[in-house]
């Protein structure tokens, strides 16, 4: 029984082997579309005439072709992330049709996690967003799962619901790519320049994409940071529009490896928010403490000079001295003084007194 129950296993095996055979050779490559043709008759003529000028050709779509570049970016946040915050995020999906979207991650896990996150939803790069003391907002960029990354701290962020902007483009269009030439100056600039071709590049013929290009990213370095716009290209006088949304960059380290890894370069500029914040406290309590000075330093001038004005030796010329007074030695012992009810008996005698001479 157990040998029949093999062979049976074996002989449906072959079967479904050469099923998928089968399927296989049946189907044909993207870059292989033929032309279609459409058949038409007009009121004259009958359907079943096949006449040369019945036939229509309809070419295939133009973006057939192959998709090589299979880029996948996962982009998504940790728990605590603001309004405005996510608006961005969101924005960054519908900007990139090759992205990818996940659930937010537990702020007790660690960065090395989303490594994981990335093999599952099968993306080599990730976009991650990271929210700490529910006001300042970091944002890593990492090639999954061998490096390099890069920490940035997100500043002046404005989303597309936000800004009144008369630009727009089609939802799935690829971007330009425009970098400032600064990048290729410096080994750190060049390096983030391949990582943000690499994340923000829409791959060529991607099955969400359009075959149209129509707007532009713009990568500019100014003030030690990387300034992100996004415009239009008008096609009238190729002139530019800003669509949004627009965010700085403030480079923090560069790592070797994905969410961690040696230090590659680390920005001498960067001044971490909560000792900027620091250092507004300590510019208060100093501006603070400089008015209490000045108040204390005005007490003091009025005191000296109320002294002033108290020693003044002009005062001493009109003091003269008084004569002495002679003594009153009193010879006679004082009346007894009467008591109030003494006083009220002989008011009541008087007036009774008055009373009966009237009569």
């Amino acid at each position: 029984m157990a040998a029949r129950g093999g062979k049976r296993a074996a002989e449906r095996s072959a079967q479904n082997k050469a099923k998928r055979a089968k399927l296989n050779q049946n189907k044909s490559p993207q870059t292989e579309r033929k032309t279609k043709t459409v058949s038409f008759a007009a009121d004259n003529e009958d359907a079943s005439a096949n006449s040369p000028a019945s036939v229509i050709s309809v070419p295939p779509p133009v973006s057939a072709g192959k998709w090589t570049n299979k880029e996948r970016v996962l982009v998504f946040s940790s728990r605590g992330i603001s309004f405005r915050t996510r608006h961005l995020m969101l924005d960054l999906k519908t900007m990139m049709p090759h992205s990818k979207a996940d659930s937010k991650m537990d702020r007790k896990d660690k960065l090395f996690v989303v490594n994981e996150v990335c093999e599952i939803k099968n993306c080599n790069k990730c976009i991650f967003f990271e929210a700490k003391k529910k006001q300042d907002l970091y944002m890593w960029i990492s090639n999954v799962p061998h490096g390099p990354s890069a920490k940035f701290l997100v500043q002046n962020i404005h989303t597309l619901a936000e800004l009144k902007m008369t630009g727009n483009c089609l939802k799935g269009s690829r971007p330009l790519l425009s970098f400032d030439p600064k990048f290729d100056k410096e080994p750190h600039y060049a390096l983030l320049k391949e990582l943000f071709t690499q994340i923000f590049s829409t791959p060529q013929y991607h099955p969400k994409s359009q075959p149209f290009v129509d707007h532009v990213f713009s990568f500019t370095i100014a003030d030690h940071r990387i300034w992100f716009r996004n415009y239009q290209i008008i096609e009238e006088d190729a002139s530019l529009v800003e669509i949004g949304p627009r965010f700085v960059l403030n480079l923090i380290k560069i790592f070797q490896g994905s969410f961690g890894g040696p230090t590659l370069y680390e920005n001498p500029h960067f001044q971490s928010p909560n000792t900027h914040r620091r250092m507004i406290r300590l510019a208060t309590a100093a501006k603070q403490k400089e008015r209490q000075m000045v108040k204390e330093i005005r007490k003091e001038k009025r005191k000296e000079e109320q002294e002033v004005m108290t020693q003044d030796v002009t005062d001493d010329v009109f003091e003269t001295p008084a004569e002495p007074k002679a003594p009153q030695v009193e010879l006679e012992a004082p009346e007894p003084r009467r008591s109030k009810k003494l006083r009220l008996s002989e008011l009541k005698k008087r007036t009774l007194m008055k009373r009966k001479g009237l009569r």
